[in-house]
């Protein structure tokens, strides 16, 4: 399912808690995790490797990201694949969160392949994540949460809120 900015502007405003910044409520670990176990299981079977997982993510709104090896993508750069805490949301992005503002950048740049990338969009849709495009992460934050007192002097953005460390 394709999702205009509008769209994903508003689910990034209707998840913001105004108490909790690492979860949502009622928040069920178990399951978040057990949703991104099957991604990881997907992408090794789609890319026919075994893609690197980090699991242990603490003090964060980001649950854990999954690598899919660079020696296994059309282009020869990694793809990295963030899942949030919140709603099921997740960042595609080629090398490295950051490097390019979105996916359709890191195609034309010819970092990563478009058939690369829809094999991992239809990974993420068939499990229910949303993928949110890091363009409109890096936006500044403006949401309810007190996450700008945790930061004091940083600028906060919608990656930080949902992708990041608090």
């Amino acid at each position: 399912m394709t999702y205009s900015d509008a769209d994903l502007n508003a689910l990034l405003h209707h998840l913001d808690d105004p108490e909790l910044v690492e979860h949502p409520p009622g928040y069920d670990h178990v399951a978040t995790r057990a949703l991104f176990e099957r991604l990881v299981d997907r992408l090794d079977a789609d890319f026919d490797t075994r893609c690197t997982a980090d699991r242990q993510v603490q003090d964060a709104s980001l649950h854990a990201r999954v690598e899919v090896p660079a020696e296994t993508t059309a282009c020869g750069e990694r793809i990295v694949i963030s899942v949030s805490n919140f709603g099921s949301m997740a960042v595609v992005a080629a090398e490295n969160p950051g490097v390019y503002s979105d996916t359709d950048e890191a195609v034309e740049a010819g970092a990563l392949d478009i058939t690369d990338l829809r094999k991992v969009e239809r990974a993420l849709e068939d499990l229910g994540y949303v993928p949110i495009p890091e363009r409109l992460l890096t936006r500044p934050y403006d949401g309810l949460s007190p996450l700008a007192t945790y930061r004091p002097g940083e600028r906060v953005d919608w990656w930080i809120r949902y992708f990041d460390y608090i």
